[in-house]
């Protein structure tokens, strides 16, 4: 599989799943992780990928995704949190 074919396959996994990170991926398609990141940024060149750094990536996805559920106080503070 070619960098090419990869990254489309990747984008269509990001789509399915949102919220993945660059060691399950590397395990998927046999590549580092460093390979992973590389794609991350050329696909970012074209579409709106965002990326967590760190080990807290998933947590904070967690929290972005909570947020939705939140109003009022609530969600002034979760903001906060993530800001």
């Amino acid at each position: 599989m070619g960098p090419q074919e990869r990254r489309s396959t990747i984008l269509d996994l990001l789509c399915q799943s949102r919220h993945e990170t660059a060691a399950s991926l590397a395990a998927v398609f046999g590549v580092s992780e460093r390979t992973i990141r590389n794609d991350l940024v050329a696909l970012s060149c074209s579409y709106p990928v965002e990326t967590v750094r760190g080990r807290y990536g998933p947590q904070e996805a967690l929290l972005r995704k909570l947020r939705q559920t939140l109003t009022g106080e609530d969600l002034q503070v979760m903001n906060s949190i993530l800001a």
